[in-house]
């Protein structure tokens, strides 16, 4: 069976192309990667797959060998002609040339379950430069999906799965961790790639949740916390929360610390959910009365 290394070669040249940088493109070549990636992200026949930025279809031609059917969002016109010569013969395959961050993804899901298709999963060599929206689009728009399988950067994903409260923890860690559990799949050498990227990447994977890990009174002042903690990592959570304009004065950010029971230089990166849920319904309650 020819490589993906060559056959990727082949298409570039043959369809006179390059990898567009204001994309993020870096083409997969690697065989094994691949394959882990749809063995991880559990494809059978049942599964809807929404696979964002298909590319030259690499993945794509694994995915639709497995899957019951296959939605490709590719952005870049120069790719469509490519995956719809590649994938004709394929019934399993529709390609959307669209901003998948404009596109529908409840209604499209909506639409293509059936008798048949029962699961949509959602899977994606990902560009760098815009994965974070791409991942709170997914989540917050908590779509009828069992799972999100991506490959990103490596930095990133550490930050995406990591524990609330650790060390490599950001605002995104405690968004992930509301929505979905995660693993680390695999990692990937930037020499997996062509062209190669200057840092490797990880495959991750996200098992959406049937029950959020804590009850909230308002989860828009729960992620605004979050996002206001996180700005200013350096700052004491106090600071933090006022400066945010989250709570008006200091005193009033010190009198919650001790009906909470925390330190007043306790910082945003140290706490669990479960703490700043606590203090986001603290505030909830207090400003309706």
């Amino acid at each position: 069976m020819e490589n993906l290394y060559n056959k990727t070669k082949f298409m570039l040249n043959k369809y006179k192309l390059s990898a567009n940088k204001n994309l993020g493109q870096n083409f997969l070549i690697n065989d094994e990667v691949v394959e882990k990636i749809v063995e991880s992200a559990d494809v059978g026949k049942e599964d809807l797959i929404i696979e964002i930025g298909p590319g030259l279809g690499n993945l794509t031609e694994y995915l639709l060998k497995r899957a019951g059917k296959v939605i490709a969002i590719e952005l870049d016109e120069r790719m469509i002609e490519i995956l719809r010569d590649r994938f004709f013969l394929y019934d399993n395959f529709e390609l959307l040339n669209q901003d998948v961050l404009k596109v529908d993804l409840k209604k499209l899901i909506q639409d293509n379950k059936n008798t048949r298709i029962k699961n949509a999963k959602i899977v994606a060599n990902l560009p760098y430069y815009i994965t974070t929206p791409i991942i709170m689009k997914l989540l917050e728009e908590e779509l009828d999906i069992e799972s999100i399988t991506v490959m990103i950067q490596k930095e990133v994903a550490d930050r995406l799965i990591a524990k609330p409260g650790s060390k490599l923890s950001g605002a995104i860690t405690y968004c992930v961790y509301y929505y979905a559990t995660s693993e680390s799949v695999t990692i990937v050498e930037n020499n997996s790639f062509i062209p190669e990227p200057s840092v490797d990447s990880e495959v991750i994977k996200l098992l959406i949740r049937k029950k959020h890990p804590v009850d909230l009174k308002d989860e828009t002042e729960f992620f605004k916390l979050i996002k206001v903690s996180f700005m200013q990592r350096r700052k004491t959570l106090i600071n933090s929360i006022v400066n945010g304009g989250i709570l008006s004065s200091k005193e009033e950010a010190k009198a919650l610390f001790d009906e909470l029971g925390l330190d007043y230089n306790t910082r945003g990166e140290t706490l669990t959910i479960e703490q700043f849920t606590e203090i986001s319904n603290y505030i909830v309650d207090k400003n309706k009365n």
